[in-house]
């Protein structure tokens, strides 16, 4: 597999922009207001009415701009899968998917709304204290949604790891110099253990499927 995704591109520059920085001199001029160029304050003031009809007489040179710009500097967005991706296909992606989610609980700004069946009974919105507005989001809603995030990461670490399960097979019986086939009944395992990992591992599946649009910084 390999992968090649430039970031975010955009060559656009609005009509108003060239105005702005050709007459970054003048009142109106946003340069002028957010750089302080004049050192005048930051209230807002309107275009001329000169201004609009130029800025369409500008769209073209936008346009063309872009054009050559787009050209030069493309986005890059390539993705070859070799035939042995998806021998085991879950183990190919849990590596890719696991530094995405952590550097998204790292980088996020936002929280989703999350269901409250979906995590422990105190970080639901019936356990938050009373909201002062009908129209306020509870004071969990950030809470649930790092909880759904470390069950996909927590998930996604062991599933990359790919040994979670040993730790609940006992071989301490077991000759390693004998045959092994022989020797299965001495292996002794925590199925609850067990069970109780497969389910965690899965609930952080299933969550990762459910909030998938929600990865969102």
């Amino acid at each position: 597999m390999k992968i090649y995704i430039s970031g975010y591109r955009d060559h656009w520059i609005s009509p108003y922009t060239m105005l702005d920085y050709m007459f970054f001199w003048t009142d109106w001029s946003k340069c002028s207001r957010d750089k302080s160029i004049r050192g005048l304050d930051t209230k807002y003031i309107e275009h001329p009415d000169w201004v609009e009809r130029w800025s369409d007489r500008l769209e073209p040179v936008s346009k063309g701009i872009m054009w050559v710009l787009d050209r030069v500097h493309p986005p890059i967005n390539y993705i070859k899968i070799d035939h042995y991706d998806t021998w085991s296909m879950d183990s190919t992606l849990s590596p890719v998917i696991l530094p995405m989610l952590k550097q998204l609980k790292k980088d996020k700004h936002g929280a989703p709304f999350v269901d409250d069946e979906d995590v422990p009974e105190e970080l639901r919105s019936t356990s938050a204290p009373p909201k002062e507005n009908e129209w306020d989001t509870d004071a969990n809603v950030h809470k649930r949604w790092d909880w759904v995030l470390d069950e996909m990461i927590w998930a996604m670490t062991e599933h990359a790891d790919g040994t979670g399960d040993d730790k609940f097979y006992d071989h301490s019986e077991v000759d390693e110099e004998a045959d092994l086939i022989e020797q299965i009944d001495k292996i002794k395992c925590d199925y609850e253990g067990l069970d109780a990992y497969n389910k965690r591992k899965q609930r952080g599946f299933e969550l990762f499927g459910k909030y998938f649009q929600n990865l969102w910084d």
